[in-house]
């Protein structure tokens, strides 16, 4: 940025004339920068020379000194510009006010005699005062000159001749001095050549260094570049490791629901086939005859017709025994058992049975002989039912089956009693609510 000499013009041009006049006792003036901003302003003036202008300069900051000094030679007022850069300004300001110099130049004209200075010693005042003398052209006084240069210094010597006489030993001298500042060229050549190789030399050496230097930093480049890979492969097989435990755990939590949840519909299951056990013990115990007992008199021939007995309905119902989760069907029969014991006696008591007509007697006897047919021996199944709860035979006559089994062939010989085909193949009795047709 430019120089600002108009901000305090006034000031700066009033310090400038009265150094610039004669008359006035004021014979220096100094001007300096506004803080870091590039507005001049008068920093101090004075009447005591050289010696007081030097003692006002700061080593901080940048100053323009103008002076009014006597030339030594000839009496003459001359005048001195200092351009002051202390030793303690930044180098980026010393740029910015280089090139302010000119502008100070032209505002404070009619320098003699020009001092750039950094240091103390640049603005000592006897150098500078000897600049001032040199700079004066003539090193004479004119008040001081005499009559003496016109008076007769007496007779004159021959005037001399530039004419010598050649002289071999001169000449060949001469020569030798040619000779000498050839060979003199030539070694000066040869040691230039001599420092460009060095230099040369030097600098493939440092070439050299600086590409395996770069070499061995790509190299550690690569390394560690690796070694971060290797880290985050680690990372990742062990995230994936976490993450396969993770599933493991929660496929084994999914599985443990899934038994307990199994768990639970098996006991509903139990409790519901439990009920049903009861409610099947609830029927039997109603009914006043045994079915057992009178498919035995149907296989000896004996219908309950002939013996007089109406198949009247089942008593009122007993009250069902209740019967928990832990007890198991076969107590449930062995309690069942006394009832049935109690029929049995009650039965030929009754004379419930009677024989059967003659065209039936050959259906019993197949009906007899049926017991001992197994499913292999069937060609047709005929009604087929599911098991829907487990059921163990009392005796031969009946059949025993699990949950699922397929019971075929089945006689629908009473409400509550079926015959059929068990899993095994034998041919019995079973509940009828135990199962459901398909």
């Amino acid at each position: 940025m430019a120089v600002n000499l108009s901000k305090n013009g006034p000031a700066l041009t009033a310090a400038y004339k009265e150094v610039v006049d004669e008359k006035s006792n004021t014979n220096w003036a100094l001007f300096t920068y506004e803080g870091n901003s590039n507005d001049i302003r008068l920093a101090e003036k004075g009447d005591g020379g050289l010696e007081e202008l030097v003692e006002e300069l700061n080593s901080g900051k940048v100053m323009y000194a103008f002076c009014r000094v006597q030339d030594p030679n000839s009496g003459l007022p001359k005048y001195v510009l200092i351009n002051w850069t202390g030793e303690g300004v930044k180098d980026a300001r010393k740029g910015i006010c280089a090139n302010h110099v000119s502008s100070i130049a032209n505002f404070l004209k009619g320098a003699h005699v020009t001092v750039n200075a950094r240091a103390d010693e640049d603005v000592e005042p006897d150098a500078i005062m000897e600049k001032v003398a040199k700079a004066s052209g003539a090193n004479y006084s004119f008040h001081k000159e005499t009559a003496s240069r016109f008076q007769d210094s007496g007779p004159q010597g021959p005037v001399g001749s530039v004419y010598q006489k050649t002289n071999a030993m001169s000449e060949i001298r001469k020569t030798n001095k040619d000779n000498f500042w050839a060979q003199a060229e030539k070694e000066e050549e040869k040691r230039r050549q001599e420092e460009r190789r060095k230099a040369n030399e030097e600098r493939q050496h440092l070439e050299r260094e600086r590409k395996d230097r770069e070499a061995k930093e790509a190299a550690l480049r690569e390394k560690r570049d690796k070694e971060r890979a290797s880290q985050i492969d680690q990372q990742k097989k062990y995230q994936q490791k976490l993450e396969a435990e993770s599933k493991d755990q929660e496929k084994q939590r999914w599985e443990a629901e899934q038994e307990n949840q199994a768990a639970q519909r098996k006991a509903g299951r139990r409790g519901e086939s439990v009920e049903k056990v009861n409610e099947a013990a609830s029927l039997i115990s109603q009914r006043a005859v045994n079915p057992r007992e009178m498919f035995k008199q149907r296989e000896q021939g004996v219908t309950p017709a002939d013996l007089g007995v109406s198949s009247a309905a089942p008593a009122s119902p007993q009250p069902e025994p209740d019967v928990g989760d832990g007890q198991s069907r076969c107590e449930y029969e062995e309690q069942e058992a006394p009832p049935q014991e109690t029929w049995k006696e009650e039965a030929p008591a009754a004379n419930l049975y009677v024989e059967e007509t003659a065209h039936e007697e050959p259906a019993v006897v197949e009906e007899t002989n049926s017991y001992e047919t197994t499913v292999d021996e069937s060609s047709d199944k005929g009604i087929c039912a599911r098991a829907l709860y487990d059921y163990e035979a009392a005796d031969d006559t009946e059949i025993s089956f699990d949950p699922d089994d397929l019971i075929t062939g089945i006689e629908m010989i009473d409400d509550g009693w079926w015959r059929g085909f068990g899993p095994n193949g034998h041919f019995g009795m079973f509940p009828a609510n135990y199962v459901e047709l398909i």
